[in-house]
């Protein structure tokens, strides 16, 4: 890569990334999708490794790469399995880091550390049946009764809800809409059966319901009242890390649909001297550079603590789209195998339509980037 000039220990957690997708990922992916679940070693592997924490600092358990590398890691993980880049970024990228960027001195030193650590496992609760794009609406209550915030109400495709050890909770109390931190062994937290779902199956989604679930008056995090912009924030940096993972998704297909191309055979020719190949080739290959770009170029002003709404929402809506446009291609490239569950091509392409949807539907990001191009009368 010409565009960017990673450090040295960027690219090493590159490589190290890299090699474990190939070595602890690859093997086991389709069994992940038809298991419908991520192992649990495999889980405590990336723990162990410091991938679970990548992006915070180093005195709360992290790795002290930031945005940059983090998006470096989901985009090596993506190429291997997106159940397992959504895991993570369900648990790091959203669910951790609301309390990283809401949370006291004393909240990230109880809870986030373990999370970084990989000790514990994260999510993020704030869709409900009738907030999801409309996400200010959460009907979910929190009220303070003594020394203890009392919840009670449901959250809906919630990733990692069944799995998770922390969330991070959105409901609304009498100053408006509040980020909380709740145990999941806490009584009154009961996490549905796993969605039955089209792609990223190995990602636990459930619903979950808070029946008077309490806990202590410090759980709050940040403002009373001021929860929905730190989730606006927090989905600033979930919206990047999906495009990081649609990137490194996309390359893996490009490189996969190459080398198919110049091995496969018609009318004793490698197809990869047919032009309509060829082009299917080049516009999937123009998408990855423009990705890359931009998903790196946000993420260096994401740590330069730039706001960048305006360019996640880019990133998000450019990025997913263009890896559906990428799966088609390499479908098509691989014909009926691309087709088959033999090559891993198929699982991509379930597991790449849910990318326009969560995180914020394409449709809500179009109207982010209006808004911000309306508001600098077109300057962007």
């Amino acid at each position: 890569m010409t565009e960017f000039t990673f450090t040295e220990e960027q690219k090493m957690l590159r490589e190290m990334t890299h090699d474990f997708v190939n070595n602890e990922i690859k093997p086991i992916a389709s069994k992940i999708d038809s298991d419908e679940k991520i192992p649990l070693e495999l889980i405590q592997k990336m723990g162990e490794l410091g991938f679970l924490g990548v992006s915070f600092p180093e005195e709360y358990g992290g790795g002290g790469f930031g945005e940059v590398g983090y998006c470096l890691m989901q985009e090596e993980i993506a190429r291997g399995c997106m159940s397992t880049a959504t895991f993570i970024g369900a648990h790091q990228s959203i669910g951790a880091n609301v309390i990283y960027l809401g949370g006291t001195e004393e909240q990230k030193m109880k809870f986030l550390t373990p999370l970084a650590k990989g000790e514990k496992i994260g999510a993020f609760c704030l869709t409900e049946a009738q907030a999801g794009s409309d996400s200010f609406n959460v009907k979910t209550r929190a009220h303070l009764d003594g020394n203890e915030w009392v919840i009670n109400g449901e959250k809906l495709w919630i990733t990692n809800g069944g799995i998770a050890d922390i969330v991070s909770v959105f409901a609304r109390t009498e100053k408006g809409v509040t980020a909380f931190i709740v145990e999941t062994k806490t009584p009154g937290y009961q996490a549905g059966p796993a969605e039955k779902k089209m792609g990223i199956k190995g990602s636990s989604t459930n619903a979950i319901t808070f029946d008077n679930v309490r806990i202590p008056k410090e759980n709050l995090i940040g403002t009373d009242g001021r929860g929905f912009i730190l989730a606006m924030k927090t989905l600033d940096a979930g919206r990047l890390g999906l495009g990081a993972a649609c990137l490194g998704a996309s390359k893996e297909l490009l490189e996969l649909s190459t080398r198919y191309a110049k091995q496969r055979k018609q009318f004793d020719q490698t197809i990869s001297n047919f032009q309509a190949i060829q082009f299917m080739l080049s516009e999937m290959a123009v998408l990855v550079y423009a990705m890359e770009s931009m998903v790196y170029r946000t993420a260096v002003d994401y740590d330069l603590k730039k706001d960048i709404s305006r360019q996640s929402a880019i990133v998000k809506l450019f990025c997913s789209e263009s890896l559906d446009k990428i799966a088609d291609f390499a479908v098509q490239i691989h014909g009926g195998m691309g087709y088959s569950r033999e090559l891993p091509i198929e699982r991509y392409y379930r597991d790449s339509r849910i990318n326009r949807i969560f995180e914020g539907t394409n449709e809500i990001q179009k109207g982010i980037i209006a808004r911000e191009v309306l508001k600098k009368n077109g300057n962007v």
